[in-house]
């Protein structure tokens, strides 16, 4: 059993930050991609971040430059530092990891997602 657990999210005015927080827990042998996804109301998710085991990073172009990925192999926790933020950012954030159970079966898995809000 695998589980993926976000936090941080919640209400802050444009031009301010957020930091997200996803740790992944149970039978885990290893962590590939790990990344941050995010669905605003009334449209599909979309990619934002994403960070390779060996921190390669990628970015949606409307983050990047204001938006930090990184991980902690150690802890299995990936973070996603959110600085000035705008009302277009508002979204329910969820992270996604690649992992390798210890029955050596690979499975793209789900956080339930923390909503982040930017408004004044």
């Amino acid at each position: 059993q695998v589980q993926l657990v976000e936090s941080g999210g919640g209400l802050v005015q444009p031009g301010g930050s957020l930091r997200l927080s996803c740790a992944a827990s149970g039978s885990i042998f290893s962590i590939s991609t790990m990344g941050w996804y995010r669905q605003a109301p009334g449209k599909e998710r979309e990619l934002v971040a994403v960070i390779t085991r060996g921190g390669m990073t990628n970015y949606a172009d409307s983050v990047k430059g204001r938006f930090t990925i990184s991980r902690d192999n150690a802890e299995n926790t990936v973070y996603l530092q959110m600085n000035s933020l705008k009302p277009e950012d508002t979204a329910v954030y969820s992270c996604n990891a690649r992992i390798t159970t210890k029955n050596y079966v690979t499975t793209d898995y789900w956080g339930k997602g923390t909503l982040v809000t930017v408004s004044s």
